[in-house]
This record gives C-alpha cells, structure tokens and sequence, in this order.
C-alpha cells in the first residue's frame, strides 16, 4: 500500500504524469471497435427478452434438481401435445426448483395441459406447480416506462451538470460517456445471452449514476485547475485537464475495484451457483457498466472535454501564449549558460598551458602596436636571488 500511496502522492504533484488527452485518437478507436462489435451483437444476435417483455406463461415446480432435470422436462414438454413448445426455457433455481417459461398459451385449453405434463415429471400433484400468464402488452408498458425514465434520467444529468459547473460542454461531455457506457453493457448482454429482464433496467440506470459520479470527481478537479487558466502562460486547458486525471487516477481505481469485487462475488453467486434469477441480470449490468464507467470517465469524458475546450478562441490565444513564452525560455536558456570554453592543453614541454583570459590569473596581453614576434614572447617573470648572492 505503500507504494500506491506514493505513486498516488507523486502522480498528484506531478512528478510522474500519463498523457491521457494527447492519446485521445488511441482511446477513441479503441472505443469505436467495442463500440461496432456491440451494436453488431445486438442487430446480429438480437437480445434475450425476458417474458416481462415478449409476454408467455411461467411455469415454477418444487424437484430435486439433477443433471437430467433439465432434459427430462424439455421431453415431458414435448409429449404434452401442446404445439409450438420447442422454444420454451427451462432453468433449475437452486437445487430446489425448476422453471419453465413458454410462450402465450390458452388458459383454458393449453394451460392445464402444460401444468400437468410438468407434474407428472417432477412427481408432484398439479396445484402445487405455481404459474402466471404475462401478456405482451404489460411488457410494452414496462418498456416505455423504462425509456421515459432513462429520457428523464439524462435530462436530469445534462441540467444538474451545467448547473454545478455552469459548462455546457462538461454536460455534453458526460452524456456522450453515459451513452457509451450504455451501448457497451446491452452489447455484452447480447454477446453472452443474458435475459433483459426489469432487473437489467435497474442495473443499467444503477451504472448510469456510478458512470456519471466517477466523470463529475474528474471534471471537479479540471475545473479547479484551470479555475484562473486564461490569464496563465504556464500550461494549456489540455495539460491543465491531463493533470487533474493524473490526480484522480489512483482514487478512481481504488473505487472500481472496491466497487467491482462485491458485484462479481454476486455475478458468480447468480450465473453459478442460483442458476438463473434476478440476481444474475443485475449483477452483469453492474458488473460492465461499472468497469466501463471507469474507462469513459478517464478516457472518453475529460479527453473529449479538452478537446472541445480547445476549440474556443479563448483557448487558442492561451495556446499561442504558452508556446510562446516556452519558445522564448527555450532560447534564454543557452545564452544564460555562457558558451563552453576548451580544457587547457600542455605545452610543449609538459607544462600547462596558461589559462584564458577571465579563467585564474588574468593574462598581460601585449600591445596591438608591437612586431608579432615581440607579442609571441612571453613576458619575463622577475626572479628572486637567495641573500648571500645578493650584490651588496
């Protein structure tokens, strides 16, 4: 934990930095392939509809479930005489239970045939086999509720956004994110088949507010770091906004993790060891959205905010009068230094050479008007004779 702390402490202060907005281009294509591979997946493989939606008849028996369960009931199905069952889902719930959902049938002439069919195989007497009858019309009110609440759920995001950091293009920036949050979790739900059932819908509105706390925690912070930035030279919107990510970075994976543990605990609780359920549906839209929340809010929101923010007039003096003042450092820098002088060379005869002019002692330097033979020569040094040799 230490070294998380530093790595956290030094990507604060910027001493260690990822430049997250200048790979923009990276992070949106890679979006765009997870994008074109789920809205194939949905057009191509379709999704799962619960019987909340299409509409059908529920069948639930109390058995003890085993490894034939599943296809003795599929055959006890088949010899019901009923026609058109061959598409009918059968789960097992627990170890427990069995459930059989099928599609619209006759209450008075289907129905009763089903519900006995089902008995005989699990050995029980027909009243004790619960079912219930959805229509498709109730599943059509379910969806239109679910899509005025997810209309009003981003009209809410758009105008609490602009209110709180008074930025129409934070707000812009956040939908755009949610929207690929959202595309990205009923992509995998059709690649792996999960049913859509009410419980996806409530998980997927779920990952939609963790989605959007997860982007306002980084935009809060670009927001105080460009707080005075148009009358700055020192950095450009974009660094300012690549700071702030590499500020949150660590406090956003923590979350993540913290928050994605306990859902794969209950994904795997539901998909392996329930079986089938509410549980399962939930789990994988938190589960993905999740994830994919953490991703839009580092790579998709705050790259996309700075590059509209760039856009602006305002912005692009402030561009021009940083690399201005960075050009201007750039070439003070050398002059300052002082060119760099050449080492001494010894003489001739193993000597040093006398140092240059302004290094040690300064040089006597003989009059322009003198022969050059006369300035080659160097000055006499003046020796001092012991006493006795002194002339008296």
């Amino acid at each position: 934990m230490s070294k998380i702390s530093e790595l956290g402490h030094r990507l604060y202060t910027g001493e260690v930095s990822y430049d997250f907005v200048s790979r923009r281009r990276l992070w949106y294509i890679i979006s765009a392939i997870f994008l074109t591979i789920s809205v194939l997946a949905v057009l191509l493989r379709g999704l799962t509809w619960g019987i909340e939606f299409s509409g059908g008849a529920d069948f639930r028996a109390p058995t003890t479930v085993t490894s034939t369960s599943v296809q003795g009931m599929r055959e006890a199905l088949d010899a019901s005489g009923v026609p058109d069952l061959d598409e009918a889902e059968i789960y097992t719930i627990g170890d427990n239970q069995i459930r059989v959902q099928t599609r619209t049938l006759d209450p008075t002439a289907e129905v009763p045939k089903v519900r006995s069919a089902i008995a005989n195989e699990v050995g029980v007497p027909p009243d004790q086999v619960a079912y219930s009858l959805i229509g498709a019309s109730w599943g059509g009110q379910i969806t239109e509720r679910a899509l005025i609440a997810l209309a009003v759920f981003l009209t809410l995001v758009a105008i609490v956004i602009w209110a709180y950091f008074r930025d129409v293009k934070m707000s812009a920036a956040a939908l755009i994110a949610l929207a690929h949050d959202l595309i990205l979790t009923i992509g995998i739900y059709a690649l792996v088949g999960f049913t859509v059932t009410p419980a996806t819908l409530i998980g997927i509105l779920t990952i939609l507010g963790y989605s959007l706390y997860d982007t306002v925690v980084v935009f809060d912070k670009v927001r105080e770091n460009v707080r005075d930035i148009k009358a700055s030279t020192t950095r450009t919107y974009s660094e300012a906004a690549n700071l702030a990510e590499n500020q949150v970075l660590v406090r956003s994976i923590n979350t993540t993790v913290i928050g994605v543990l306990p859902v794969a605990a209950l994904l795997f609780a539901g998909a392996v060891i329930l079986g089938e359920g509410p549980l399962k549906d939930l789990a994988l839209a938190l589960f993905v959205g999740m994830i994919a929340g953490a991703y839009s809010s580092i790579f998709i929101a705050t790259p996309l905010l700075a590059q509209l923010k760039e856009r602006e007039p305002d912005m692009r003096k402030l561009n021009a009068r940083v690399a201005s003042r960075r050009q201007r450092e750039s070439q003070k820098a050398p002059t300052e230094a002082g060119p760099r002088r050449p080492a001494a060379e010894p003489d001739v005869d193993g000597e040093p050479a006398p140092a240059p002019a302004g290094v040690g002692a300064p040089a006597v330097r003989p009059s322009p008007s003198a022969p050059a033979s006369t300035r080659s020569i160097r000055r006499s040094q003046p020796q001092n004779k012991p006493r006795s040799q002194r002339k008296k």
